[in-house]
């Protein structure tokens, strides 16, 4: 996830996150802590210059730790005592309160034998660009994230995920509301409604099909656009609640060639947009196995999956690492760039024929 930061971070953040470190694994006891350790390694709680800057910026692990009882263990452990519940008091069934009893009685007494078992979930903060990289694409892990970074740093360095909103606004100073929608078939009612996320999605294929997908970047240079499956095409939300429509709400177009097969074809007549696809940017006059960006887009959660940066000439970590920051930074604003030549295609009456010229690329598809 990409996430512009309100404010840049306060200048003693890494002292802030050490004051919040994730401590010891045999400090953990019943429930689960959460806690900051080094971008190193996940055991690594000491926060500062030397653990926690890599290539110049601020590179971080948010860890939970925790004991877990293994069900099966657990259940055998109950099992047991419930059978020897049953022989002491010579009874062929053992009451609700009890069975509850010997369960927490069990979980007690296992619990501190347990290894700790870890997760966590990456960060780097471009602190140039005020732009905060979240190593994951669940929206449930991104809230406890939120939650433990403005515990550390305060809310007003609360990092914001990429979004139309928060594009609509940081690029253009509007609203979402101010993006007209597009409607590609006669096909939608009034169940339909907005969905810029996949307007703009659905506009990329279009782009890079019919345009050639050429995106200028002041000095990053010209890239071109292309989309490639699997495909995932789908009604809104409102549209999907049509009894009619029951089961047929969302078509993945995965065998063959997704891009110019029948199936896309028909999701698109029958008034489906793009939600997710795999989309390259490639940098014209680059190498071309070299000098791209690949990632699986959902353009309802705006989040970036299987991200595939240039493989860099860095041999050195820090440098390297320099390098692949600076590389997302390139993806950010390649991707900045496209949602802004989509929004002047469509906003300012221009979406009339906008929307025109797209309804002729679907009805004109070749498909096979």
């Amino acid at each position: 996830m990409i996430c512009p930061l309100r404010n840049p971070m306060p200048e003693d953040y890494l002292e802030q996150f050490a004051k919040h470190s994730a401590g010891k694994l045999d400090d953990v006891k019943d429930e689960p802590v959460l806690g900051w350790v080094s971008g190193r390694h996940l055991l690594e709680s000491r926060i500062d210059d030397t653990t926690s800057m890599c290539g110049g910026f601020p590179y971080l692990n948010l860890r939970k730790t925790e004991r877990k009882v293994p069900s099966q263990l657990l259940n055998a452990v109950c099992r047991r005592d419930e059978l020897a519940y049953m022989q002491a008091n010579d009874c062929l069934f053992v009451p609700r309160k009890e069975k509850r009893a010997i369960k927490e009685e069990a979980i007690q007494s296992l619990m501190p034998k347990m290894v700790p078992t870890i997760s966590a979930v990456p960060f780097v903060v471009d602190t140039a660009a005020n732009v905060l990289y979240f190593g994951a694409s669940s929206l449930a892990k991104f809230d406890v994230f939120v939650q433990e970074f403005t515990k550390a740093l305060g809310m007003d360095a609360e990092p914001v995920p990429l979004s139309v909103d928060e594009l609509m606004a940081s690029l253009l100073k509007k609203n979402e509301t101010d993006l007209p929608p597009l409607t590609l078939t006669d096909l939608a009612n009034g169940m339909d409604e907005p969905q810029p996320g996949r307007d703009f999605l659905t506009w990329l294929w279009y782009e890079a099909e019919v345009n050639g997908g050429r995106i200028s970047v002041g000095e990053l240079g010209d890239f071109v656009l292309a989309l490639e499956g699997p495909l995932t095409l789908a009604y809104s939300p409102g549209k999907t609640k049509d009894p009619d429509l029951a089961g047929s709400g969302e078509s993945v177009v995965k065998r063959g060639n997704p891009m110019a097969s029948g199936e896309a074809k028909a999701a698109l007549s029958s008034g489906k947009k793009l939600r997710k696809a795999r989309v390259t940017f490639a940098r014209e006059g680059g190498d071309a196995e070299v000098d791209k960006w690949t990632f699986t887009f959902d353009a309802d959660a705006f989040t970036f999956g299987s991200v595939k940066l240039p493989a860099g000439e860095e041999m050195e970590r820090e440098s390297a690492f320099e390098e692949r920051v600076f590389n997302l930074h390139v993806l950010h604003t390649v991707f900045n760039a496209c949602f802004k030549k989509f929004a002047a295609a469509v906003m300012n009456g221009k979406n009339i024929a906008t929307e025109k010229a797209m309804r002729r690329w679907v009805a004109d598809r070749e498909s096979r």
